[in-house]
């Protein structure tokens, strides 16, 4: 099963890079398509870290990161090959898989600080409670973790470009979104933890 858990979230990761390029809107809420995946990371990240332990999740977490960093050079080299001539999607290609070198820095400085706090706080929770309140562990650290994701991905990428209310209501409205996914996923994280074990 820790096969299967590290391979899903690898995957979620990266197509939560690709699906970022993609926004929609909630209402006044304009979100990337890419938090509907991302969150999903958190909860893998906690359910090996319940069942396989602290270690286990760390390295998870690193193998995201490096696996992301190579994602990005492949997409790199892919974007810079000269298009064949019948090619005629070279610039959409470009933009989608592209992004810019600041979202995707903001990426993942985000995500290498967001996880690993996110793993941190599980851990010591577990360290203080025992087996008992895996529902408390769950959200507590992935509501922390999901805040300094957020803000550290937001600042990053859009300081200095949109006015700061602008940059604080971006905050504000995708932690709101990802605290909410966060809060339905306890149940799937008990199924996963049962199914793991």
């Amino acid at each position: 099963m820790f096969v299967y858990l590290n391979a899903l979230f690898v995957g979620l990761l990266l197509l939560s890079n690709i699906l970022g390029v993609k926004l929609f809107s909630i209402g006044e809420i304009v979100l990337p398509a890419a938090v509907i995946v991302y969150v999903v990371t958190y909860l893998i990240t906690d359910v090996i870290g319940e069942v396989y332990g602290k270690e286990a999740a760390r390295k998870t977490v690193q193998a995201g990161f490096l696996t992301q960093v190579i994602a990005l050079a492949f997409t790199f080299i892919a974007i810079k090959l000269p298009a064949a001539p019948d090619f005629g999607l070279q610039t959409e290609f470009s933009e989608v898989l592209g992004g810019s070198f600041r979202v995707m820095l903001a990426s993942l400085v985000s995500y290498i600080v967001s996880q690993n706090l996110d793993v941190s706080i599980f851990h010591w929770l577990k360290a203080r409670d025992g087996d008992s309140k895996l529902w408390l562990r769950n959200n507590l650290s992935t509501i922390a973790s999901q805040l300094v994701d957020t803000t550290i991905f937001i600042t990053v990428a859009f300081w200095g470009i949109v006015p700061f209310s602008i940059l604080l209501g971006m905050i504000v409205s995708q932690y709101l979104v990802k605290l909410m996914i966060a809060l339905i996923d306890t149940p799937i994280v008990y199924i996963l933890v049962k199914f793991a074990r």
